[in-house]
């Protein structure tokens, strides 16, 4: 499908151009290609942004719907000592980090060369008398070179650590400005404490613009703002646009990178939540929330992240078959398996899984956690950990699988698990590996983090620990092993994996997008795979 970028002109028919927003490379988020994908096969002509890993912009196509990645500099990211210097802090400091490398490099390089001029002179060989030095000559350059090089490095020490102090604002002065800031300007703060947010809508706002959607949907929170800028340039040029936001995560709950961080952020979002003609969101505990810190008019749609069971057939053609769990693993149909997909890092628990299996000499845990290229960096802790208490050979660390093959992949395990650290956000979702376990039909071994904790005992789907807790970990996944039937049986419950599934989701995607733009109709015939 051609699209012209022009003034809407000659547009293809659809029900509607829909731009959709996501601050990453879109290749790893999988609900914004089910999004993408979903609504272009119901007729809208959907053109996603992300964010070039490169100064190119690179284009392609989920299904129907293409894909635009577009480069975005990050002039205003620079922090506020890299503009201004270090030295007004810290005197001793160099200005910036760079310098005091240079220059501790250049001191290495005159003392390698003093040295040189010595051992020339001392060589036997053939050699230029005029780069040799006697040892008398070198006396005096030696010395000074010496002393500048502790002179150096006493600099580069203090430049480090003044940067360091910097990095965090968490210095008496960063505070009291942020706490001024905050004070002062309310919602309109990030200006202040995140600027770089400004970078977002630089990179992204004559592509918008150029499109004239007739809806925009942001996928989180750095894209709200952008998409609600957007949305009021063409409401403000007089095209009634449609903002859709996507709230993939609780902003106050995440991790702060800085002091300045998640304040920025929560300003960022706050103000320009209000511009939403309807929010989406992922579980009905964050829905409310969501109201509650937002005062919305109404309660946001809950989409959940659900997988998908019919993939395109394309797509489908082009990867492997799915591989069998068990014999990756080399393990035969009597060996119990635990089943773990998704990253490995801190807070995801999976060193409860490892610690375990000290209690369960007979059990074995596959770990679907290698993604295609780099590992996940805490992987190597989780392998060191591993040989630490000798059970290399019941851990198993596997490859990723494409998302659509995730439930049939571990289907021949005996049990999942989901031993997440409570964290604000992990209490607030159901993940999706939730639910492609549940697609699955795999008896769930979960941390008692609210949402999941509460499906589980609400389904009997499995069994509920304390997070963190090794001995309770094990109990849970004993009880499992020694009935499973008991709670694969919940998954009889008419209907309840059919609404588990992304194609349930797109309906209701479908159906918020047709409520704002009142007229636009659905095809007469379903678009999947056509």
């Amino acid at each position: 499908m051609e699209l012209d970028s022009a003034a809407g002109q000659n547009r293809p028919k659809s029900r509607g151009r829909i731009v959709m927003l996501v601050d990453n490379g879109v290749r790893n988020d999988s609900r914004v290609q089910k999004s993408a994908r979903s609504a272009a096969e119901a007729g809208w002509e959907v053109i996603l942004f992300g964010i070039a890993p490169t100064s190119e912009m690179e284009t392609w196509n989920i299904g129907r719907a293409e894909v635009r990645l577009v480069p975005k500099p990050g002039h205003l990211a620079r922090r506020r000592q890299d503009r201004k210097g270090l030295r007004y802090r810290s005197p001793l400091a160099y200005r910036t980090t760079q310098v005091a490398e240079y220059r501790q490099q250049q001191v290495k390089a005159w003392r390698a060369d003093l040295k040189f001029r010595a051992d020339a002179a001392k060589a036997d060989g053939p050699g230029r008398p005029s780069a040799s030095g006697s040892p008398a000559r070198l006396i005096v350059p030696k010395a000074t070179a010496k002393a500048m090089s502790k002179w150096v490095s006493m600099r580069a020490r203090t430049t480090r650590r003044a940067r360091k102090r910097r990095a965090d604002f968490d210095a008496p002065l960063d505070k009291f400005f942020t706490t001024v800031w905050q004070k002062t300007m309310g919602e309109r703060a990030w200006r202040r404490l995140l600027p770089y947010l400004y970078d977002y809508e630089l990179a992204f706002a004559k592509h918008i613009d150029e499109l004239q959607p007739d809806l925009i949907h942001a996928h989180d929170f750095r894209m709200l703002g952008v998409g609600a800028r957007a949305a009021v340039r063409a409401r403000a040029a007089g095209r009634p646009v449609k903002l859709v936001w996507d709230a993939h995560e609780f902003v106050p709950g995440l991790h702060s990178q800085h002091e300045r961080w998640l304040p920025g952020h929560v300003a960022w979002e706050k103000e320009h939540a209000v511009f939403a003609d309807a929010a989406i969101t992922v579980s009905p505990t964050l829905a409310e929330l969501l109201v509650k810190t937002h005062g919305l008019k109404e309660s946001p749609y809950v989409v959940l992240n659900a997988p998908v069971m019919s993939p395109d057939p394309q797509e489908a053609a082009d990867a492997d078959p799915t591989p069998n769990l068990r014999e990756l693993c080399g393990v035969d149909e009597d060996t119990p398996l635990l089943a773990y997909c998704g990253g490995i890092n801190p807070v995801r628990g999976v060193e409860t899984m490892i610690e375990g299996l000290q209690l369960m000499p007979d059990v074995h845990v596959a770990l679907v956690s290698t993604p295609p290229g780099k590992p996940f960096p805490a992987t190597a802790k989780i392998v060191q950990l591993v040989e630490e208490l000798g059970v290399g050979d019941r851990v198993h660390v596997l490859p990723f699988v494409p998302h659509w093959q995730v439930p049939e992949f571990l289907s021949t395990a005996d049990a999942a698990v989901s031993p997440l650290h409570h964290l604000p956000n992990h209490e607030l979702a159901l993940s999706n590996k939730f639910f492609e376990y549940s697609q699955a039909k795999l008896p769930l071994v979960v941390s008692d983090i609210r949402t999941m904790a509460e499906m589980v005992e609400k389904t009997g789907q499995g069994e509920v620990f304390k997070a963190q807790d090794v001995e309770d970990y094990v109990r849970a996944v004993k009880a499992v092993l020694a009935n499973p039937q008991r709670y694969r049986a919940a998954y009889d419950d008419p209907g309840l994996l059919e609404k588990w599934t992304w194609e349930a989701q797109a309906v209701v995607l479908d159906e918020i997008y047709s409520r704002l733009l009142p007229g636009t109709e659905a095809p007469a015939t379903p678009q999947a795979g056509s």
